[in-house]
């Protein structure tokens, strides 16, 4: 367990490398907990990582489950683990691996100043969630901006898209028959995800710390042009893999342990050629890759 400043004790799972060269801190998805992380964790220990992931809050065994905490305190649960983790780990890199959500949640507790001193060494977005207020359509934002204000509590499900997520089916199966994972979200959630990817949308520029940042060509689920106004706007040093065969769960996809060897030899060698080779250059990404080539 990892204990906050207001007495919270956020669930805390652990993959621990014996003799570790370097440590990430993951953050899980929208509905999604800390258990996201199982098979990437394992094999970065492996690799002598040690992966730390934790329940945020509102999501699989922490408090409020299926409430929206709020930016704010999302941010500051995560600058608590951070501080905790460094405290444990005073002598190796630790690096922030956010996925989709998680990677908004990043995005927002190191933007610039405000993070002062925040003991990270670089932050790797996978799939980050940025399809904020800037990117949505006029009904898609009065429709929820209703719906949040009129009934808040009502809940949607997703049943019925033809969305997939991965490739992986079995993984899929696995998180449907998952009791932790929530399978139904408030229409107020949504409210406040979308206002968080705002605010990460609009931060990326603040960054100061190394970014890897990590996009499937087949996500279904964060439009390419949320991620390539993002990418646009990065003055951090930072890198982008574009994955042909990537899907939005590219942690977890079939194709997840390329993506792994990627971030492991990014935090090894930052400058050096990654395993994949689909690493795009920043200003090729941000054009939808016209006129250029991985």
């Amino acid at each position: 367990m990892a204990i906050m400043a207001d007495a919270a004790r956020l669930p805390l799972q652990v993959w621990a490398a014996e003799t570790p060269r370097a440590v990430i801190i993951g953050l899980h998805g929208m509905n999604d907990y800390a258990n996201a992380f199982a098979a990437p964790g394992a094999w970065f220990a492996g690799q002598g990582i040690t992966f730390y992931a934790y329940d945020q809050r509102g999501f699989g065994r922490a408090p409020g489950r299926g409430l929206w905490a709020g930016r704010g305190q999302m941010v500051r649960d995560l600058r608590t683990v951070l501080a905790l983790v460094r405290g444990k780990h005073p002598d190796v890199p630790i690096y922030l691996l956010g996925t989709s959500m998680g990677g908004a949640v990043a995005i927002s507790a190191l933007r610039g100043a405000e993070a002062g001193a925040l003991p990270a060494d670089g932050v790797i977005l996978a799939a980050p969630a940025v399809w904020g207020w800037s990117n949505l359509n006029p009904l898609y934002k009065t429709s929820l901006w209703l719906g949040a204000h009129v009934l808040p509590g009502q809940k949607l499900s997703g049943q019925g898209l033809e969305i997939w997520p991965s490739d992986n089916v079995e993984m899929l199966r696995r998180l449907g028959a998952d009791p932790l994972v929530l399978k139904e979200t408030r229409i107020d959630a949504v409210y406040g995800l979308v206002g968080l990817m705002e605010e990460a949308y609009q931060s990326a520029g603040a960054l100061d710390m190394p970014v890897l940042l990590l996009y499937g060509a087949r996500d279904e689920i964060i439009p390419p042009e949320a991620v390539r106004g993002l990418v646009a706007s990065l003055k951090a040093p930072a890198r982008v893999v574009y994955y042909k065969n990537g899907y939005h769960m590219l942690m977890r996809d079939l194709q997840a342990e390329t993506v792994w060897r990627d971030i492991a030899a990014w935090m090894a060698a930052p400058a050096a050629p990654l395993p994949s080779g689909e690493e795009l250059p920043l200003a090729c990404f941000a054009n939808g890759g016209r006129a250029c080539a991985p």
